[in-house]
C-alpha cells in the first residue's frame, strides 16, 4: 500500500490547533452534521413511553403500556440500526463517487425529513417507515463527515479534529434531552400529543445543511483521487490488499456498537422504571410520578452524555501516547466494568442514575476514536467506502442487542428487573472484543494514505 503523504501547508495564517479558518469551518460543518445525526436518531428513545402506548391505543403509564414500550423500543431501535447500516454502507460508497460535501448535504436532508414525518404518523407501521427513511440518512452522514475532516485538516491534527468532531454526539444528545424536557413540560397534561412536537424538532438539521452547501467545498485530496482512480467497490475491501484493514476496523466498531446501543436505547425506559418504582414506594400521585420520571430521565441521560463528552476528548491523549491498539484495550476493559457495575451492584435507584456517567465515559467515549482511526485505515478513493462499511455493517449485528434486551424485559412481571439483568450481561460484549485485539492494526504515526 502506498503510504506517501502530501506536504504540510505553511503555518502562516493558522489559528488554534494549527488550523486556518476554512479548516475550522469544515470541521464545524461536519460537527453539526454528526451532532444532528445523533440528535435525530435518538429522539424516539425519549418519547417512546408516550409514543408507543398512544399509537397502540393503550393508556399511558399502565403495566401493558410499560411492557409494550420495552418491546417496541427494542424493535424500533433494531430497525433503526438495520436502516442505519444500509444507509452507511450505501452512502459510504456514494461519498467516494460524488464527493464528501454533496453526500453530507443529501444525508442531512434525508434524516431531517424522515424524522419530522414521524410527528404525523397515525400508527406504528407508518412510524417504522419514516424511521427507516431517517435511518438511511443518519447512517450515511458519518462516513462523509469523517472522510472530509480527515482529508482537510493538517496531518498532525487529525486525532484532535476527529475527536472534536465526535464531541457533537453527546452535545446532540444533550440537545435532545433538553428539547424533550421543555416540550414535555409544556404539554404535561397531554402526553399523548407532546411526542409529536418532539419529532418536529427533527427539522432543525435541515437549516444546518445549508451551511454545508454554502461554505464547504470538496476536499482537494478527494477531487484528485476521484479524477484519476476507478470507482470504488465494496468487494475491494476484502481483497488481499485491504482485508486485514477491514477486519481491524470491523472488530473494533462492532464491539463498541453492540455495547453502546444495548445500553443507550434503554436509558429513558430504565430511568422511568426506576422513578415509577420509587414513586410507588413513596405514594406519589400520577402527575408527581410523571414529573419524577422526567427528572430522572434527564439525570441519567445527562450523566451518560457528560461521560461521553469527556471520554471522547480523552481518546486524544490516549491515542497519541499509547497508540490506537492499547487505547481500545483500556476502553473496552473499563466498559465491561462500568456496565456490569451499573446494573449488577446493589445500590439506591437514584444512585444508579449517576453510574451512567461511567458508562458514558467508556462505552460512549471510545467512539471518539473512530472518526480518525477508520479513515486512517483506507486510501482516499476507498476512504468513505471502507470507513462507512466498518462503522456501519456491525449495526446489523448490533441490532440484535436492543431487540433481545427489549424482548426479555417485556416478557415477565418484573420488566425493570429483567431489563437490568439483561443489561448486566451486555458487559460481556466488550470483554469478547478484547479477544479480537490480535487482529487490530496500529496506525499511530501513519500518514493518511493517498
Amino acid at each position: 500500500m502506498e503510504t506517501t503523504s502530501r506536504p504540510t501547508p505553511s503555518t502562516a495564517g493558522r489559528t488554534l490547533l494549527d488550523m486556518n479558518a476554512y479548516q475550522w469551518t469544515v470541521l464545524f460543518a461536519a460537527w453539526l452534521g454528526w451532532g444532528f445525526d445523533v440528535f435525530d436518531g435518538l429522539l424516539f428513545n425519549y418519547v417512546a413511553p408516550n409514543c408507543v402506548p398512544t399509537l397502540l391505543g393503550i393508556p399511558i403509564g399502565t403495566a401493558p403500556a410499560k411492557a409494550a414500550t420495552l418491546q417496541w423500543t427494542g424493535i424500533l431501535t433494531s430497525i433503526l440500526l438495520i436502516g442505519w447500516a444500509c444507509g452507511g454502507i450505501f452512502f459510504g460508497k456514494v461519498t467516494d463517487r460524488i464527493g464528501r460535501t454533496k453526500t453530507l448535504l443529501l444525508t442531512m436532508a434525508l434524516y431531517s425529513i424522515g424524522t419530522a414525518a414521524c410527528a404525523f404518523t397515525p400508527n406504528l407501521g407508518m412510524l417504522i417507515l419514516f424511521r427507516c427513511i431517517a435511518a438511511l440518512g443518519i447512517g450515511g452522514e458519518w462516513a462523509a463527515g469523517a472522510a472530509m475532516v480527515a482529508e482537510v485538516v493538517p496531518e498532525k491534527r487529525r486525532i484532535e479534529a476527529g475527536a472534536l468532531l465526535y464531541t457533537s454526539a453527546p452535545i446532540g444528545l444533550f440537545l435532545a434531552t433538553f428539547l424533550n424536557k421543555i416540550i414535555t413540560a409544556n404539554f404535561s397534561s397531554h402526553p399523548e400529543v407532546s411526542w409529536r412536537y418532539v419529532f418536529l424538532c427533527g427539522l432543525i438539521p435541515a437549516a444546518a445543511a445549508f451551511l454545508v452547501r454554502i461554505f464547504v467545498k470538496e476536499p482537494e485530496r478527494w477531487k484528485e483521487a476521484a479524477s484519476q482512480a476507478k470507482a470504488p467497490l465494496v468487494a475491494e475491501l476484502f481483497s488481499p490488499e485491504y482485508r486485514a484493514l477491514t477486519i481491524s476496523g470491523f472488530c473494533m466498531a462492532v464491539t463498541a456498537l453492540i455495547t453502546w446501543w444495548s445500553c443507550n436505547a434503554f436509558i429513558p425506559v430504565v430511568s422511568t422504571g426506576l422513578a415509577q418504582a420509587q414513586a410507588a414506594a413513596n405514594g406519589l400521585s400520577k402527575l408527581e410520578t410523571s414529573k419524577l420520571a422526567e427528572a430522572w430521565k434527564t439525570i441519567a441521560t445527562n450523566s451518560f452524555n457528560l461521560g461521553g463528552l469527556i471520554g471522547t476528548l480523552l481518546t486524544i491523549p490516549a491515542a497519541k501516547l499509547l497508540g490506537r491498539k492499547k487505547m481500545f484495550f483500556i476502553y473496552y476493559l473499563l466498559s465491561a466494568a462500568a456496565v456490569m457495575g451499573t446494573f449488577g451492584l446493589n445500590m439506591e435507584p437514584h444512585q444508579r442514575l449517576y453510574m451512567y456517567f461511567l458508562i458514558g465515559l467508556t462505552v460512549f467515549g471510545v467512539f471518539g476514536s473512530f472518526t480518525y482511526y477508520l479513515p486512517e485505515l483506507f486510501p482516499t478513493r476507498l476512504r468513505g467506502t471502507g470507513a462507512g462499511f466498518c462503522y456501519n455493517v456491525g449495526r446489523f449485528i448490533a441490532a440484535g442487542g436492543p431487540f433481545l434486551v427489549g424482548w426479555i424485559a417485556s416478557h415477565g412481571k418484573d420488566s425493570l428487573g429483567l431489563a437490568m439483568s439483561a443489561l448486566f450481561w451486555v458487559g460481556v460484549v466488550p470483554l469478547l472484543g478484547l479477544l479480537t485485539m490480535p487482529w487490530v492494526i496500529e496506525t499511530k504515526g501513519r500518514t493518511l494514505l493517498d
